[in-house]
């Protein structure tokens, strides 16, 4: 395709585009209530996925198999990045207190998923991922907007493009400093450190550099070039014309806890992941008639290579319409995410 210098995020005069929609089908199927809800058995899949990723950093390491530095890699492209993966959405989970009814113990979930990360993110993921539903597109209140100048350096070439999903999780480490209305610092905010920084001690004292290296490259695949990388361009770019949010309905959906359904996740974010298809299914006229996506690996190329797309493909607002617990037809537990934690 043609491809063209972008200069500006595409701007909206309107709200986030979720509320509207969540009232209207609340309305006409309130058996959706039923969904809302937690499941205490992502923390098994929790330790389950900590569990592997452990492993196979000691199996990397001079204790077990002593791979070589390529193996290492290619070991952490081909399996730990999707473990990684899985670990993100139960973080995730965890910061709409999804996991637990006690907020306390979704914190120190979200913290256990955390640790083969390498960085310590959860509980300044759940700060800001609240903002992110509420105030969509708002780019001091949302950290899932790209920066202006980050989108102006990577534009559209199909290198610029790679490099930017290659380290995006520098890029994502930023932001949250923009959020200047947001206190990102505080004892949980600590803790987390705290906590990180023991465990990777602990794994570079016991197992070695090569095990810390493999949980690195594994964090960093998992969100970055990778087909799981193309998470992001699905979630909010303009890949269908002026659609803001388009789900994924495709195999990975499995390793990654329907994070796919991403338009249903938005219209309903206390409904627990593994309740997500059952949305889609009561209320499928509404999720079948809107752009989703089916491959993550094509998705990928085609993010790379189409002159159309580019880190401006975004939709930017300044109005700040949130979402209210007292608004007509919806539950309190329906309301805006920050009011529920």
């Amino acid at each position: 395709m043609s491809r063209k210098k972008f200069s500006s995020f595409r701007w909206s005069d309107e709200v986030e585009p979720h509320k509207a929609r969540t009232k209207e089908i609340i309305t006409k199927h309130p058996e959706i209530r039923q969904l809302i809800g937690r499941n205490p058995y992502t923390f098994l899949v929790i330790l389950v996925a900590v569990g592997i990723l452990v492993a196979l950093a000691f199996g990397v390491s001079p204790l077990g198999w002593d791979l070589s530095w390529i193996w290492t890699i290619v070991l952490a492209y081909f399996v730990g990045a999707f473990f990684c993966h899985t670990l993100w959405v139960c973080i995730h989970e965890a910061s709409h207190n999804l996991i637990f009814k006690n907020k306390t113990a979704n914190i120190w979930a979200g913290m256990i998923a955390n640790l083969p990360h390498v960085f310590p993110s959860s509980v300044s993921f759940a700060k800001y991922h609240m903002k992110h539903h509420a105030y969509q597109g708002v780019e001091e209140l949302d950290a899932d907007m790209p920066f202006r100048w980050e989108a102006k350096l990577i534009n559209n070439a199909p290198v610029g493009k790679a490099v930017w999903l290659l380290f995006y999780p520098i890029f994502q480490m930023l932001r949250p400093m923009r959020l200047k209305e947001i206190k990102l610092f505080d004892t949980w905010t600590l803790i987390n450190w705290l906590v990180q920084a023991a465990f990777m001690f602990a794994i570079i004292y016991f197992l070695g550099a090569k095990a810390a290296v493999f949980l690195l490259a594994s964090f960093f695949f998992s969100v970055g070039l990778h087909p799981l990388g193309a998470r992001w361009i699905q979630e909010h770019f303009l890949t269908h014309g002026e659609q803001e949010t388009k789900s994924y309905y495709g195999p990975l959906n499995v390793t990654n806890l329907n994070v796919g359904y991403h338009n249903e996740h938005h219209d309903f974010p206390s409904v627990p992941w593994n309740k997500l298809p059952k949305v889609k299914q009561i209320a499928g006229s509404y999720y079948t008639t809107l752009g989703f996506h089916t491959s993550y690996t094509g998705l990928l190329f085609r993010f790379l290579f189409d002159g159309s797309l580019s880190v401006y493909s975004r939709t930017a607002r300044e109005k700040r319409g949130k979402r209210s617990a007292k608004a007509p037809h919806m539950p309190a537990d329906m309301a805006a995410p920050e009011e529920l934690s």
